[in-house]
């Protein structure tokens, strides 16, 4: 560690505030009583959680009468900045210990044993969960969350680990196709037209007591037009968004989970991707579910595209910070190198 992190750790300890901004929080806006705590972590090298927690977070707090607890990776040895490719930064977890939901899309992280009692603890109390994209394959490691290892998250939790890209990854993009057995499902609410240009995963290790709400159809390209793939790529259709119910860890209860394999930042530009998980969190906290939910941006969101990103210094360089995330602010980060054309971009406003 350099000797300037150790002075800025110390100083930051003197003054009560040790990672005092590393947590974002959004009051419930327009709510007596109560509010129902969400906690939402991002935390993944591609798929650009940093930039849709914070957006799902607002509109949960500002539209729909949650609290809202955005946690992030960070760099290591203290640093300020957030960075996703920090496996073992997630900082905040402790925020579960008061938490009503978690959502969660991180990739692969490695949480230390302090920062992962309070996932077992969550998880033990049987609360829900809402899994997106990579979180089937959330953590990683010889660690565990009591009965559930890091790297069974996925399978146990949310009912799917990693199987693979069914779709032609960063080629052809995946539409929303509702299960008709389940079409009236409060989940689907006001939901018409799912769009995600971050491809299908495979999904193979659901069971009957699972419930799926929507597969996924490879489409040729990414362009939200784009026709479905003829023939045996969607025949059958992968699961696309389910709801499972998993055991606690430590085999005494169990909790409920929804999960979609969509979830890159881009996809959040569909409306109803965004209405589906507004509706989860409804749902799992046995609270009406709106007839059509307002999922309008709070703050203009411009996400970047998905890729990995694996510059030396660069999330340093980018210094993103939770500053940067809060009410009233919007990023506009570029997107990764090789980025292939992608033509349903939010454009920002002329400087």
């Amino acid at each position: 560690m350099k000797l300037t992190t150790v002075f800025a750790i110390i100083a930051s300890v003197c003054a009560g505030n040790l990672f005092a901004d590393d947590t974002l929080v959004f009051e419930a806006k327009n709510v007596q009583g109560d509010a129902p705590h969400a906690v939402l972590i991002a935390g993944d090298e591609e798929y650009r959680t940093e930039e849709t927690m914070p957006m799902l977070a607002k509109l949960l707090s500002q539209k729909h009468g949650f609290k809202c607890t955005v946690l992030f990776a960070f760099g290591p040895d203290g640093a300020s900045h957030i960075d996703p490719n920090n496996s073992k930064g997630l900082r905040g977890l402790e925020a579960l210990d008061s938490a009503d939901l978690m959502i969660i899309g991180t990739r692969f992280r490695q949480p230390d044993e302090t920062q992962a009692a309070h996932i077992a603890k969550f998880l033990n109390a049987g609360k829900p969960v809402i899994g997106i994209r990579t979180a089937t394959h959330a953590f990683n490691g010889n660690g565990s969350f009591g009965g559930i290892g890091f790297g069974e998250f996925g399978r146990k939790v949310l009912g799917e680990q990693w199987v693979s890209h069914h779709g032609h990854h960063k080629k052809e993009g995946c539409r929303g196709v509702i299960e008709e057995a389940n079409a009236s499902h409060a989940i689907l609410n006001g939901v018409a037209d799912v769009f995600a240009p971050s491809d299908v995963y495979g999904v193979t290790h659901l069971t009957d007591s699972d419930t799926v709400l929507m597969r996924g159809a490879v489409t040729e390209t990414l362009d939200p037009a784009s026709k479905i793939v003829e023939g045996e790529k969607n025949e059958p259709m992968q699961a696309l968004a389910w709801l499972h119910t998993y055991k606690t860890p430590d085999g005494n209860g169990e909790g409920r989970s929804f999960c979609t394999t969509a979830g890159a930042s881009v996809d959040f530009v569909s409306e109803d991707l965004r209405r589906i998980v507004v509706n989860a969190a409804y749902f799992l906290l046995d609270k009406e579910v709106p007839r059509k939910a307002d999922v309008d941006f709070v703050d203009p969101y411009y996400p970047s595209f998905y890729g990995f990103i694996k510059e030396q210094g660069y999330w340093q360089n980018l210094g993103l910070t939770t500053d940067q995330l809060k009410l009233g602010h919007s990023t506009q980060t570029p997107d990764p190198k090789g980025s292939p054309e992608w033509n349903f971009r939010p454009t920002p406003p002329a400087k």
